[in-house]
């Protein structure tokens, strides 16, 4: 793609002025809620869209995985894009992907046209996501960047705490099909705010690495539709062969990224310890909470017997506590280490998780609450300042790239989290949802152990502040 000229408005130097920098964040935080509440509201609604589009429960779940193999495919593509026309631009065309995909949806006649909407839709919340840090890293000053990594946590978990009851509700009063339409009129204001609010960064007069980007796009593509088969129990040579693939094609990817000096994959990054250690640390975090989130409805509803109803209420508080949780760890870690605030997050994070395995036919509520707290703060607690140093300790001419490993990263946790859990399930239906807790537990102790590592290193080689572009 041609390079575009470096735009005549400079951006701020140091984040946007007040007001503008509040109305930045509303905008920014708009679209992230659209992305992270459509996949969310879309597990609800599955058996409503089998059930009326006539397709079987199989085939309905392409309606999740489309949605999320699009994402991952399009994620460092469109962050590498960013650095070169703009994050702005590529947070605006995502939005308006993603709001004309939310009319195809709603006007689907088949579970093939739905899925195929749904691609597109990926498409635009990837451009949403992609670019999403970096848009907060150029918004905020630097000294306020913890603070402002903790309230767009706080965003996203208040949209992923209230999508299934938003679903729930909707389709209470209606069909599956006004859970995609309104996101219409959310996503035009979103695109219109878009316009005017966001800030500007600079450009690099460099083009799209076309090849690097298929190669990208095949690595994960392949590597998560891989490892969703093997999930979902499909024929286990199908799914080694797609993950050997996408691996395959990871391999020629660094090949070929690794002469560049602003590569796709960010290896000029992660050549960074810090950086490294973040991205990691990033990747073990959300492995141990997709294995807790897959495994809870199994333990809540078949161990202890409770319904769905009280299932969805038992679990609220998680995403509860990490909203508390978020923006105080993210006001902190303007002042401390995050290495130290990770490993305190995650310490509590794997408590809470090990507590959850020892619960048995006899707990009451408040023994499954405040265990769902105790995750959701511990998680929060550490989500928000490892956010900060990954973001903030790639030089502001890559905070694209460094948003983009970030998102990469949290789906591709998730991702390993829910085979995890599929292999313990299959291998042992009773006891698997009790290890999966286990092991989640364990993983976040190693989590921890990482997030601690930085603290040594910090104190070796003191982080020296990006100078403002």
């Amino acid at each position: 793609m041609p390079a575009r000229p470096t735009p005549t408005v400079a951006p701020s130097p140091d984040g946007l002025p007040v007001p503008r920098r509040y109305w930045a964040i509303v905008s920014i935080g708009l679209g992230i809620t659209l992305a992270v509440l459509d996949g969310a509201i879309a597990n609800v609604a599955l058996p409503s869209i089998a059930q009326d589009l006539q397709a079987s429960e199989a085939a309905s779940i392409w309606i999740v995985n489309a949605y999320q193999i699009a994402i991952v495919v399009a994620l460092l593509p469109l962050a590498s894009l960013g650095e070169i026309v703009g994050y702005r631009r590529v947070s605006q065309a995502g939005l308006a992907v993603f709001t004309l995909a939310s009319l195809a949806c709603a006007l689907s006649d088949s579970i093939l046209t739905l899925s195929l909407a749904r691609v597109l839709q990926g498409f635009g919340a990837a451009g949403i996501m992609s670019v999403n840090g970096a848009l907060v890293r150029f918004t905020y000053p630097q000294r306020l960047l913890g603070r402002a990594v903790g309230i767009n946590a706080v965003i996203v978990s208040m949209a992923a705490a209230a999508g299934p009851t938003i679903a729930s509700a909707v389709l209470s009063l209606g069909e599956w099909r006004w859970l995609f339409a309104l996101n219409i009129p959310l996503g035009v204001l979103a695109v219109s705010m878009a316009g005017f609010t966001l800030p500007q960064n600079p450009l690099q007069k460099r083009r799209l690495n076309l090849v690097g980007a298929a190669l990208s796009a095949a690595a994960f593509g392949f590597v998560i539709t891989g490892m969703q088969a093997l999930a979902h129990g499909e024929a286990s040579i199908l799914g080694f062969g797609l993950t050997g693939l996408g691996l395959a094609a990871g391999v020629l990817l660094v090949r070929h990224e690794r002469p560049s000096k602003t590569p796709l994959i960010p290896l000029d990054l992660l050549a960074r310890p810090m950086f490294a250690l973040s991205v990691a640390t990033s990747i073990i975090s959300f492995t141990a909470q997709m294995m807790a989130f897959v495994s809870l409805p199994f333990f809540l509803q078949g161990s202890l017997g409770l319904s769905a109803v009280e299932t969805g209420l038992l679990m609220t508080p998680w995403p509860l506590a990490t909203m508390f949780a978020a923006p105080l760890a993210g006001w902190l870690s303007d002042r401390y280490s995050a290495g130290i605030l990770g490993a305190i997050g995650l310490s509590l994070f794997a408590c809470g998780l090990m507590g959850l395995s020892f619960l048995d036919g006899d707990s009451s509520k408040f023994d499954i609450i405040w265990r769902m707290a105790l995750c959701g703060a511990g998680f929060g607690f550490f989500q928000s300042p490892n956010n900060r140093a990954l973001l903030s300790e790639a030089p502001r001419e890559r905070a694209g790239a460094a948003g983009g490993a970030l998102g990469t990263a949290r789906v591709l946790g998730q991702s390993m989290g829910a085979v995890v859990v599929a292999f313990l399930l299959s291998a042992a239906p009773v006891s698997g949802v009790r290890h999966g807790f286990e092991l989640a537990a364990v993983a976040a102790l190693f989590g921890a152990v990482m997030s601690g590592s930085r603290i040594r290193r910090r104190t070796a080689e003191p982080e020296k502040e990006v100078e403002a572009v």
